[in-house]
């Protein structure tokens, strides 16, 4: 009986076999732009041998497919342009429509580049409400790793265009970068999105890239393990959801139904909203707290679709106004915006509970963030005196492995099926995962870009990034700064060939590692491109980047390049240098613009031997630009001496 089953399942995948069809990869698809000016690849897979032919414009192409059913075909250089369509022949026939000739970018990186148009739809609510860019199109590659094998092709993912129906998927960098550019050159462009966020850089090495830096290739052989991932990943879960199991189980406020709008909160504490219960009296708990407030609804705000926003809260939260659910965020980084039917809300007294999930840290309600009712064009603020009660206390959760983020594992799943495609760049936003070991950056970047460019056989294509925003709070004096030292990791990076940075230390934010300000950032980035892609000679890409100094009569003298038409103090006089002796104990300094240098000193360092600008994780006040408005790269330099070369 085995003998019988067996034969029957041979002649079964004999015919499997005999009969495969032409299958391509994903991203050769419909809606797909390809790179122009360049031999084109096409790729996929048949049965062995099987010839293959192309119909395109009028002519046929042909190939066949090798023993192991792989097969290219290769176009001839196109201009921009199109729709066209793509008839691919074998045993089967699949045609691939309406694609287009263009510029084809990677936008890789963490969560900035990640982040879509609907996470900033309220900052950019009219571009969203008139977009419509045919031509301009993006396709998302699957957040997947595997750290055993490169895969050749990605899960699952199209090419959609940048019109209403997609533009909430698209990353909100990418989009702005590619406006800017398409309004420049009407050409079609093509966004690959392949970012994850809290991705290191060494996530996205490859094996042999790797293997420069050896602690980061053993933790790579070290997940080639599927058991030891699975086993990791079940422990994470089994305490993770016995933490919450818990959590839920003494939940006073679950227990007693403190959602309710006609509960009696006579006894709770009060605490101002925004801010932190651990500055409250109720200490640095964790756990779940409970905050309920009362609020007087005027009649011409009843019987209409309303939103509620909640700023942010660290780290999930669940909503209830008049006792009904309208909403729910479980973890701290998404803008918390909630919109509910016309019927909760009523004229008079209205209740607003919210469950409040804190994990580890310092929990509550993020300053300087929306806190607001809406309806149509009037608006209720909810800031100030909130009741407040702790539901359940926990000790923090234990921190997760995030074996999504170890070395090597995003570039096999989530790059290498991407390298047959011909591309015109590359948009990177990433350092924040890295900030722990600045010091080595500028060497995995640098082996990063090279590593790319070596896989994708297309040379020294330009590979454009961002400087990290500024974020966190601001320091009174001068200190140290991993930030600011990434920063400069970051700077160093500009070595490599090719390489261009868009500097953002004046459009972050202090209170929120994802700013909603994604326009300037695609705007910068696509001066860049101006510059390294598409050849401008004339254009202004930089903000004022250090140069060169010399020490004269106890100052220093800075020569920059990118001054574009001059070099300015935007607001007044300068502000964010720091200098210091040999001893590098650094104070305050005064800068001044003189015949497009600057020139920097102190009182209380009468021989400065290094200066800082911007050197702190939100160098708020920095304001060295040229006159085209582009800031000024933060910098440590120091002053050339024989015991430093």
């Amino acid at each position: 009986m085995k003998t019988i089953k067996i034969v029957i399942l041979l002649i079964v995948l004999s015919s499997f076999c005999s009969n495969a069809q032409i299958r391509l990869p994903r991203l050769i698809s419909d809606g797909m732009v390809l790179q122009r000016d360049i031999k084109v690849k096409l790729w996929g897979w048949a049965s062995a041998n099987e010839a293959i032919s192309l119909t395109f414009k009028g002519k046929t192409y042909q190939t066949s497919a090798n023993e192991a059913g792989k097969w290219v075909l290769e176009l001839p250089p196109q201009k921009a342009g199109g729709s066209y369509d793509l008839i691919f022949k074998g045993k089967n026939e699949v045609k691939v429509s309406d694609v287009l000739f263009g510029d084809v970018w990677i936008c890789s990186g963490q969560s900035n580049m990640e982040l879509p148009m609907e996470r900033v739809r309220d900052k950019y609510a009219e571009e969203i409400a008139k977009v419509n860019y045919p031509q301009i199109r993006q396709f998302i590659v699957p957040d997947k790793y595997d750290f055993n094998q490169a895969q050749e092709d990605v899960s699952s993912g199209q090419w959609q265009a940048a019109v209403p129906k997609h533009i909430f998927a698209f990353s909100a960098v990418a989009y702005f970068f590619a406006k800017d550019i398409y309004e420049k050159y009407k050409i079609p462009i093509g966004l690959i999105n392949s970012a994850l966020g809290g991705s290191p850089a060494e996530a996205w090495l490859s094996e042999e890239a790797l293997k420069k830096f050896p602690h980061y290739y053993e933790e790579a052989q070290k997940f080639k393990n599927n058991e030891l991932i699975k086993e990791i990943e079940s422990n994470d879960q089994k305490v993770s959801n016995t933490w919450y199991r818990t959590l839920n189980q003494n939940d006073e406020g679950l227990k007693n139904a403190w959602k309710k709008p006609d509960f009696n909160d006579a006894d709770w504490q009060e605490m101002s909203v925004p801010g932190y219960w651990a500055d409250s009296g109720l200490g640095n708990v964790n756990g779940v707290v409970w905050f309920r407030k009362e609020i007087n609804v005027p009649a011409s705000m009843v019987g209409k679709p309303a939103k509620l926003l909640m700023g942010r809260i660290v780290d999930a939260d669940s909503v209830f106004i008049n006792g009904t659910f309208v909403g729910s965020v479980t973890y701290q980084y998404p803008p918390r915006r909630y919109e509910f039917a016309s019927t909760i809300l009523k004229e008079g007294k209205n209740s607003i509970v919210v469950r409040v999930v804190n994990n580890s840290g310092r929990g509550g309600f993020v300053l300087d963030k929306p806190y607001e009712l809406i309806v149509d064009n009037q608006t209720l603020d909810l800031k100030g005196k909130w009741k407040f009660k702790l539901g359940a206390k926990m000790e923090a959760l234990p921190s997760q492995t995030f074996i999504r983020w170890k070395p090597l594992g995003l570039f096999n799943a989530m790059i290498y099926p991407l390298l047959n495609y011909g591309i015109k760049g590359v948009i990177w936003y990433q350092g924040e995962a890295n900030t722990k070991n600045p010091a080595e950056y500028t060497d995995l970047m640098s082996s990063l870009i090279t590593d790319w460019r070596k896989q994708w056989k297309q040379g020294d294509f330009p590979f454009l990034f961002v400087q990290l925003v500024n974020f966190m709070e601001t320091k009174k004096e001068p200190s140290e700064s991993a930030w600011a030292a990434l920063r400069q990791a970051q700077l160093k990076t500009l070595s490599v060939p090719n390489t261009g940075m868009a500097v953002g230390i004046d459009i972050g934010e202090w209170n929120d590692i994802h700013p909603l300000n994604k326009e300037d950032v695609g705007k910068r980035l696509a001066l860049q491109a101006r510059k390294w892609a598409y050849k401008d000679k004339k254009v202004v890409y930089s903000g004022p980047i250090f140069q060169s100094m010399q020490a004269k009569d106890g100052k220093l003298v800075l020569n920059f390049a990118h001054i574009g038409k001059g070099l300015m103090a935007l607001g007044g006089e300068l502000k964010q240098f720091a200098v210091a002796g040999a001893d590098k104990k650094f104070v305050w300094a005064k800068a001044e613009i003189k015949r497009n240098q600057v020139i920097v000193w102190s009182e209380n360092i009468p021989n400065p031997v290094v200066v800082r600008y911007a050197w702190a994780d939100n160098p708020e006040g920095a304001n060295l630009y040229n006159k085209e408005g582009l800031p000024a790269s933060p910098f440590e330099a120091w002053v050339e001496s024989e015991d430093r070369k």
